[in-house]
């Protein structure tokens, strides 16, 4: 077991010019726990400069999430991001859960509403994010919190400035730091980032950058986060679609665009959605090692 050094995210932001921090998640069932911790470590074994676990809603796979998040830190030595997810979720299992990472040493968590449930919540002690981060905040001591945002708005919002008031109540009540939605267009970022220093929402930003690997995670990215999808980026999918290898390297590459354009305009905060994919993980950081202030990785 390695030696573990660990950071709160915000002091990582402070300390390093450039990161790159990748996302993955735990299993569903116990039958699926073997594989998915296997992918995690070879994802861990990257070093990338943090390493978030998501949750999911309701608590569904909170030890899970507890598990993978512990299992990261002690066998590598990476600093963690477990997320924790409040929609459908009681005030009773959330201060479970905040006092579960406390004990367990944990320094950060994202704090996240989570998505509603078909047919609505069965439990409605939370209804936005700024409530959980400040229920974090009041019963979790010194934690660094992670919000999300949104650079093209939330589905749920009918105006883009009320996105953003929203988002300003997340940052009073006590997030660090916040994490985007995946986008496809960096001038969607670059505006958002305009829009919200105007607003007075000073925290550190991080690009989320997911690597579109296959045709159907087109569908679910749209489904998930409405968010615009350009014409390259359409024509490339088009184009490589029915390949299965080359639509892989495509969408890297368009991924390694994004990041390069990014931190040539000084957006050096990087967060990749890999997807337990540490083959597309290792991609990325090979082709942008000297860019991002690596060597070449290796597993």
């Amino acid at each position: 077991m390695r030696r573990v050094y660990i950071m709160k995210i915000s002091e990582i932001l402070k300390t390093k010019q450039v990161t790159i921090s990748f996302e993955c998640f735990p299993p569903k069932t116990q039958a699926k726990y073997a594989s998915v911790e296997a992918a995690t470590e070879k994802v861990a074994a990257l070093h990338p400069d943090f390493l978030s676990v998501t949750y999911g809603a309701g608590g569904g796979t909170s030890e899970y999430t507890l598990n993978i998040a512990a299992n990261i830190r002690n066998k590598y030595g990476v600093d963690v991001l477990p997320h924790l997810t409040c929609v459908s979720s009681t005030k009773e299992k959330v201060h479970e859960m905040i006092r579960k990472y406390k004990e367990g040493g944990f320094e950060n968590i994202m704090a996240l509403r989570g998505d509603i449930p078909e047919g609505g919540s069965p439990v409605h002690d939370y209804r936005y994010a700024s409530e959980l981060i400040y229920d974090i905040r009041e019963h979790g001591g010194d934690f660094c919190i992670g919000g999300a945002c949104y650079p093209e708005g939330h589905v749920e919002c009918a105006h883009k400035d009320e996105d953003i008031r929203h988002l300003k109540e997340k940052v009073d009540a006590g997030c660090d730091f916040l994490t985007t939605q995946m986008f496809f267009d960096n001038s969607i970022y670059y505006n958002f980032l305009y829009r919200i220093r105007e607003a007075g929402i000073t925290v550190p930003v991080l690009a989320g950058i997911m690597p579109i690997t296959n045709p159907k995670q087109v569908g679910n990215a749209v489904k998930l986060s409405g968010t615009i999808m350009p014409a390259r980026f359409i024509s490339m999918v088009d184009r490589f679609g029915d390949n299965p290898e080359a639509m892989k390297q495509a969408g890297v590459i368009y991924a390694c665009e994004q990041i390069l354009d990014l931190i040539s305009n000084d957006c050096t905060h990087i967060h990749v959605y890999t997807m337990n994919k540490p083959d597309v993980a290792k991609m990325i950081l090979d082709s942008l090692s000297y860019i991002l202030g690596r060597e070449t990785a290796g597993v």
